[in-house]
């Protein structure tokens, strides 16, 4: 894929948490302040006043108020960061159609269909976007405009706050070269220090590497590290249109978690909200994909496909555990999950002449997703979304 303008845009927003409570109270602003950290004892959002004074995510507690002892620690606003989300990224289809919603506060856009004629046409359309989120939502989003996804997430990450950087079409590998290694999407700080200690600490090494080189350092998979490395990449902005036959839902989460159960109830729980959709479409799925992100932002899945596309729930609960198993495989929290459920197929389901076990399924399905309808979410609960109470309790 050739493109000759950065057309390819990444938001980012900055530290999302503390800025709607700072939307919210404008007296936060320019303080040090926290989100988080009451419940569970972690901070989840930290000011940049907070942060140049030693405290990050996802910091204890207690170690923040040590490093930090006057820091304004505020309390989760339920519901509010979704809302803003949702605002976000509206306003950011006045621009473009092409936006994909990566999580809560980050996502791309493509505006190659805008018909910009220059870089500078481009650059002019994104900072009024820019002016217009904090004109509505005072709150700070961070841009990075690029020819593709890999450049502009980097990009997006390296001038925050209010950062706006752009790399010229043909200039990704230039611009990669003095970077850290980390930058690199998939390199965590584990893999990083691993390849400093052979000497690999700047982009610009791996460039430089040969094929053998490259192969010792990062074995079969040294060609998707070496065209990182260069800037190359050819994935799409999806948008929630982009695969027509397919229903997905996922969760970023305030707090990084590492409970596995959490995480089941969490992926069970999207099976729950797409299914009706599948059903009032009149559809069927076959295959169910599981994705796990984890704090670094690299990302794992999954999937399975089922002998026969059903409408039902039932047959993919089964699978979310040895799904979620294979793709969570490193011993760390996760920031992300995701269900997807594709495969789908348009055409009616013959019945079985003797069995109608499906038939009723259908039926109470039906009546269920009616009654949730009428009265809400939260009218029918399944007994996979309640909580299991813990020892203590």
């Amino acid at each position: 894929m050739s493109r000759s303008l950065p057309t390819i845009v990444h938001l980012d927003a900055d530290a999302f948490f503390v800025s709607v409570e700072q939307a919210l109270n404008p007296a936060l602003r320019g303080k040090k302040v926290a989100v988080g950290g009451r419940e569970r004892g972690i901070i989840s959002s930290a000011s940049y006043e907070a942060r140049a004074c030693g405290v990050f995510t996802p910091m204890p507690t207690a170690r923040a108020l040590k490093v930090c002892p006057d820091i304004i620690l505020v309390d989760h606003s339920s519901g509010r960061y979704g809302e803003f989300s949702r605002r976000l990224f509206d306003l950011c289809e006045t621009l473009t159609p092409l936006v994909e919603r990566r999580s809560v506060d980050e996502g791309f856009l493509d505006v190659g269909p805008c018909g910009f004629k220059t870089a500078a046409e481009v650059e002019a359309a994104v900072r009024r976007l820019q002016a217009r989120i904090w004109g509505e939502l005072q709150i700070t989003i961070s841009f990075g405009l690029a020819a593709n996804k890999l450049v502009s997430a980097i990009a997006s990450k390296l001038n925050k706050p209010r950062g706006f950087t752009v790399v010229p079409p043909g200039g990704e590998r230039v611009f990669l070269a003095p970077l850290s290694i980390g930058k690199l999407p998939g390199i965590g700080a584990k893999t990083e220090a691993a390849l400093n200690a052979l000497g690999i600490r700047l982009v610009s090494d791996i460039q430089s590497l040969d094929e053998a080189a490259l192969q010792a350092a990062f074995g079969n998979g040294w060609r998707e590290v070496f065209a990182a490395a260069c800037g190359l990449d050819e994935s799409e902005v999806e948008t929630e249109d982009s695969e027509a036959k397919s229903y997905s839902q996922q969760e970023t989460f305030a707090i990084d978690i590492k409970d596995f159960a959490e995480i089941e109830r969490v992926a069970k729980g999207m099976i729950d909200e797409l299914m009706p959709k599948v059903r009032a479409d009149g559809k069927r799925v076959r295959t169910l994909t599981v994705k796990i992100r984890y704090a670094n932002f690299e990302q794992m899945s999954a999937g399975h496909s089922i002998d026969g596309a059903s409408d039902l729930e039932t047959p993919f609960y089964p699978w979310v555990v040895p799904l979620l198993k294979k793709a969570w495989t490193q011993p760390r929290p996760l920031r992300l999950v995701s269900v997807r459920l594709s495969g789908v197929d348009e055409h009616p389901q013959q019945l079985e002449m003797f069995s109608e076990t499906d038939e009723k399924r259908k039926r109470l399905a039906s009546t269920l997703d009616a009654l949730k309808a009428r009265r809400g979410s939260c009218a029918v609960v399944r007994g996979a979304q309640i909580k299991k109470e813990s020892p203590e309790s």
